[in-house]
This record gives C-alpha cells, sequence and structure tokens, in this order.
C-alpha cells in the first residue's frame, strides 16, 4: 500500500500559482459570480454576501438570508417634467372641449354674448330671417303706408316710406300732386292726416308728414350704388287698394331712362291709383299705359321683375337687409292705351323704382318746402 508522505498533524499543501506560493483558498471551478450594483455606494453579491465580501452582516442581514429587492434606479431629471407637459395639455384640451360646448349650448339656446349680433345693424330685419322675403316683409312692412288722395281729378292712391319716428313719409310726386286733402293709413289700420312739406316734380319725389304721430317704426335708406343686377329684392305698397302687399323679384336692370308725367290734374291717372286707372310712362321714346301728357320729367331708375301694380307707386323697393334701395315709381301693363282702363292687364314684370341715393341727395330740399 501506498504510504502517506504528509506528516502527521501538518495540512496538505496545495500547488503553488505562478509564483510558487501556496495560495489559500484554492481557485474555483468556474467563473466567480461578479457583484450586482445597485444604488450609490451599496453592492450586493449573489449568494447572499454583503459588501464585505465574507459572508458576514455585511449590511445584507446575515448569512441564509436573501439580499434585499433591488432599489429602483433614479428617474432622470428631465423625466420628471413629463406629468407638467401631460398636465398643461390636458388643461388645453378641457379649455378647447369647453369652448365648443359653449359654442353649442348658445346655438341651440340662442343665449349668444352678443345680443346686437341678433338684429342686422340699422335695421329691424332678425339675424336668422336674413335673406328671405318673409323676414323683410315682417320687418318693413310696419314702414310702409297707404296714401289717399283727392283732387279735382278725383281720388288716387298710392304708397309711401316712413323715414322719421314723428311721420315724414316718402312718396312719389305724381301721387300727391294738386291734392287738396291727404289721408294716410298704416300698416296697423290707424289713420292719419297728412300735410305737404316739399315736392320736386323733376324727381317725381315728394315729402308728407302726418299731423300728431309720433314713436313710429322707420325704414332704413340703403345704399342704390351697391345694388348690382340680379340683386334679389321685395317691393311693398298697395296696389289697386290691397294695403301691405308684398311680391319679390331681382333686379332685372340699372340705370333705365323712364319718362313720366309732372303735371298735375292731367287724367292719365296720377299716383298709380286704384279703380283700374292707368300707369304711364315713357322709355326710349315710347309711351305705355297712356299718354304722359305734355310735362314730363326723366330720371335713371332700377328696373325689376317684382310685380307692380297701380298703387305700388311710391312704395318701396327693398333689399334683402330689410334697405330701402328704391322708390318704386312706374310699371309696364300689357293693355294698349286705346283700350278702357278697366281692361288694365296688369303687371308683365317690368317695374320701376327711383334710385335711394336720388332720394337722400334731395330731402334737404324737400324739407326746406323747396321744388323745382
Amino acid at each position: 500500500m501506498t504510504e502517506s508522505q504528509r506528516p502527521s498533524g501538518e495540512y496538505p499543501m496545495y500547488p503553488s500559482y505562478g509564483n510558487g506560493d501556496a495560495a489559500y483558498p484554492p481557485p474555483p471551478s468556474y467563473r466567480p459570480a461578479q457583484p450586482i450594483a445597485t444604488g450609490p455606494g451599496t453592492t450586493v453579491w449573489p449568494g447572499g454576501h454583503g459588501s464585505d465580501g465574507h459572508g458576514g452582516n455585511g449590511g445584507d442581514g446575515g448569512p441564509g438570508f436573501p439580499p434585499p429587492a433591488p432599489q429602483e434606479p433614479a428617474a432622470p431629471r428631465h423625466r420628471a417634467r413629463r406629468p407638467v407637459a401631460l398636465l398643461a395639455a390636458v388643461a388645453i384640451a378641457a379649455a378647447i372641449v369647453g369652448g365648443g360646448t359653449a359654442t353649442v349650448i348658445e346655438q341651440l339656446t340662442g343665449n349668444s354674448s352678443n345680443s346686437a349680433s341678433s338684429v342686422i345693424p340699422g335695421t329691424t330685419v332678425s339675424q336668422s330671417s336674413k335673406g328671405t322675403v318673409a323676414g323683410v316683409a315682417k320687418a318693413v312692412s310696419p314702414m310702409i303706408v297707404e296714401i289717399n288722395a283727392t283732387s279735382t281729378a278725383g281720388e288716387s292712391t298710392g304708397s309711401g316710406v316712413i323715414i322719421t319716428s314723428d311721420g315724414e313719409i316718402v312718396t312719389n310726386n305724381h301721387v300727391i300732386s294738386g291734392a287738396s286733402s291727404i289721408k294716410v293709413q298704416l300698416s296697423s289700420g290707424k289713420t292719419y292726416t297728412a300735410d305737404v312739406v316739399g315736392t320736386d316734380p323733376d324727381k317725381d319725389l315728394a315729402l308728407i308728414k302726418l299731423q300728431g304721430a309720433s314713436g313710429l317704426k322707420t325704414a332704413t335708406l340703403g345704399d342704390s350704388s351697391a345694388v348690382a343686377v340680379g340683386d334679389q329684392v321685395v317691393a311693398i305698397g298697395s296696389p289697386e287698394g290691397l294695403t301691405g302687399t308684398v311680391t319679390s323679384g331681382i333686379v332685372s336692370a340699372l340705370d333705365r331712362d323712364v319718362t313720366v308725367a309732372k303735371e298735375d290734374g292731367s287724367g292719365q291717372g296720377q299716383g298709380g291709383q286704384g279703380g283700374g286707372e292707368q300707369w304711364p310712362f315713357e322709355f326710349g321714346g315710347r309711351q305705355f299705359n297712356g299718354d304722359t301728357g305734355n310735362s314730363t320729367t326723366t330720371y335713371k331708375a332700377i328696373q325689376t321683375d317684382a310685380s307692380l301694380n297701380p298703387g305700388n307707386s311710391g312704395g318701396a323697393l327693398i333689399n334683402m337687409s330689410g334697405e330701402i334701395i328704391g322708390i318704386n315709381s312706374a310699371m309696364y301693363s300689357a293693355s294698349s292705351s286705346g283700350q278702357s282702363s278697366g281692361s288694365s292687364a296688369g303687371s308683365v314684370g317690368l317695374g320701376f323704382a327711383i334710385p335711394v341715393n336720388t332720394l337722400k341727395a334731395d330731402l334737404d330740399t324737400l324739407r326746406a318746402g323747396n321744388g323745382s
């Protein structure tokens, strides 16, 4: 048997590593585990070893205990701003949603913060009715009146437009020319006596004023220079004595040279009378609806296909914002001048109105009682 060479009571000797000296403990047969880095200043070894590497307390709770759970790495500083940005985005989104909700509520309830926007400035036409014949008619009809003038030639019926709350009314000169008395009926049915303030036969315009009137609704005078061919219009008047009749159409031409009679008592149907009277005028050297007489005047007119009939004379031609753009003054009837007045065929879509800018330029003259 082989004898042991180890001296009694001695530990065995191990081979040296590199320098010939004994090494303790011997190198493991596997790669040593590497320390696990956690938070700053702490190292945890696999197997429960603490930072002293000897399996003692070393801050790991002692041998046999599991190592403490690794600490969560500290978040980079720039990430701390994310909640702030998120909150800001949420706040912006909330503001947008809130504003949109408020707008929807205003649209549904009609409670706009700007109450003035519900009515077109300078008129009584509501925004919701703007551009409709019904809206214009409802708003402007109270400002259009029926005029009944009595003269030596008989009685005539025409229309007029209220322009001041105390009863100034614009109409055609041929409606009231030579009248000994003038009665005016409002859309409400109330009747007033009126006096002539001023006339301008050359422009076929006249201004009358009601006696004892106040608090009347007044029409808004627009701008006839802004009128274009094809614009939709509404006409309101009292054709054949039918008070407050509303018709509609378009502007079919501009700057028509229309000639009408300006003398009184000519017997050609002054004022666009009811009772089948004619409404004589000249255009292009030809006479229509009867003889205009020897004393005439010519003006540039707005042509419209809105239906006009005897009695519309002096009434309003209105744009779709409820503004007066012309004073109706003449119309073409299909009946010939040789036929009796009772056989008039009425309007065929050729009506004419004095531009409102002509009226506005003439108001001071009319109010002064002057005329040509």
